[in-house]
């Protein structure tokens, strides 16, 4: 009958139950096997968050020479074809007289130019900084040639 006179204490003294309850016996239970991680299974943890792949940049190795300057073919073999081949990004096709034939037009200075200064995907020098100007003008010479 007290329990009707006092509905709050009522809810007080089962709170506190629970907490007690919770308290001894649940967070005790809870601790067990959290004792300290071995060295095995902090290394396959360590294993299990990898990351799936990894991209690592490196300098691009220049082509060795004796001191000669190239010539427009080896040039064109190492540096250009990898685009003009296959037209890549939008480069003129190695032949293709349709493509070349505006860009003959503009004349060897305007092609030079743009060989030296880069042209939309094109990077200066075609990516190759270490080319002379002579050898620029070479590989020029001979890719506006194969379009002729």
């Amino acid at each position: 009958m007290s329990d009707n006179k006092n509905p709050s204490r009522t809810i007080f003294l089962g709170a506190v139950a629970v907490g007690v309850l919770l308290t001894v016996v649940v967070w005790p239970l809870s601790m067990l096997g959290k004792g300290g991680v071995s060295p095995a299974d902090a290394d396959e943890a360590e294993l299990r968050i990898q990351p799936v792949a990894r991209v690592e940049m490196q300098k691009a190795e220049s082509v060795k020479s004796d001191g000669k300057p190239r010539s427009g073919e080896a040039i064109y073999a190492s540096v250009c074809k990898a685009c003009h081949e296959a037209g890549v990004a939008g480069a003129p096709k190695t032949g293709d007289k349709a493509a070349w034939a505006p860009r003959l037009a503009t004349g060897m200075a305007a092609l030079l130019k743009s060989a030296t200064n880069g042209k939309n995907a094109m990077p200066a020098r075609g990516g190759a900084p270490d080319l002379s100007d002579d050898e620029l003008k070479a590989a020029v010479t001979y890719l506006t040639g194969k379009a002729k």
